[in-house]
């Protein structure tokens, strides 16, 4: 009865009834939503600064982003200056360092990710299976300590070890090696810049793994015992599979930065005679950016096609992760 009611409703006044069944479809919803915050309205508040901050810091400035496809200038302003669709973004591809920090970009991140990415987890591997509780607190604390240096003191101190009368020089002179600066060389950037990445932050990156290891069933271990399984064999089969998840999902993570080298370190390390193999996108847009005049439309152009493979490498990688059968990030 009530559906023909609707209907001959309809034909009198069609908007009229359109505006009831919106009204009908969502009263609900924002009556649910309305209850929700009246009853954890304290978990609202505590989650309100960060939303705010993420509002005015990460999307209010995506705005900007219109400037890669401008001549921008700053008199004018973003709505007054020159739009040249993308012609910044073809003077990028055609530029003579185009190939060479593309290059570099990509062999420093995946040299960071097959070199640096298993090192935590074999650290946690170890710590879990210290027994030692003294010992195992010991290392832990040693490990995370260069995590909490600030960026300009290690990157100094990796310079100061790595001079011709360094410390690190000194060692190997002892030892009847050739004394050399290390950062100043095509050869050894890309050994010291991973080595130093490994040293920095291989114990912080072992606590989500040492978290999951956590996790895991102890009755499996016991059980594995009962069956004579070996310590080496418990942390194959039980071990391993259990922290596979939270691999997954880091790698998955890991992969979408690819393009993202952290160009603070990178901009501390190098020098213009290691350009060639140290000189990424990143660093390559603060220089056009910040050191050339009326370069923000250009660099913003190359940020922007940073952020664009970014996202392509963070799709395909969770793509593939779900295909071979793990868990994805989405």
């Amino acid at each position: 009865m009530l559906g023909v009611v609707m209907k001959v409703a309809e034909h009198i006044n069609p908007s009229a009834v359109r505006k009831e069944t919106l009204r009908r479809m969502v009263s609900p919803r924002l009556d649910a939503i309305r209850s929700d915050v009246q009853k954890n309205y304290m978990a609202y508040l505590i989650v309100l600064p960060v939303m705010v901050w993420l509002i005015l810091f990460c999307y209010k400035p995506i705005y900007g982003v219109v400037i890669a496809f401008q001549e921008y200038r700053p008199r004018l302003g973003i709505e007054r200056s020159e739009w040249i669709g993308i012609e910044n973004f073809v003077r990028f591809f055609k530029d003579a360092y185009f190939i060479r920090t593309l290059r570099n970009t990509f062999v420093i991140s995946f040299l960071t990710i097959i070199f640096s990415f298993p090192v935590p987890i074999i650290l946690a591997l170890l710590l879990n299976e210290v027994k030692n509780a003294i010992f195992k607190r010991t290392v832990q604390t040693v490990t995370y300590l260069p995590h909490f240096v600030a960026m300009v003191i290690s990157c100094a101190l990796v310079t100061q070890f790595c001079q011709t009368n360094g410390a690190v020089n000194d060692v190997i002179a002892f030892f009847g090696g050739e004394r050399k600066n290390y950062l100043a060389s095509n050869d050894t950037f890309y050994p010291v810049y991973i080595l130093s990445s490994i040293w920095k932050e291989c114990g912080w990156s072992s606590i989500i793994y040492l978290a999951a290891l956590s996790g895991i069933d102890q009755e499996q271990y016991e059980a594995a015992k009962l069956d004579g399984a070996t310590r080496l064999q418990q942390i194959w089969h039980i071990t391993l599979p259990g922290i596979l998840p939270t691999i997954t999902m880091l790698l998955v993570l890991k992969t979408g930065q690819v393009m993202s080298v952290g160009y603070e370190k990178i901009l501390l390390l190098y020098q213009p005679v290691t350009y060639e193999v140290a000189d990424v996108i990143s660093t390559y847009t603060y220089r056009k950016g910040l050191m050339e005049l009326n370069g923000f439309s250009y660099s913003t152009a190359i940020g922007l096609f940073n952020s664009v493979v970014n996202i392509t490498m963070l799709l395909l990688s969770n793509k593939l992760s779900k295909k071979l059968g793990q868990s994805g990030l989405f």
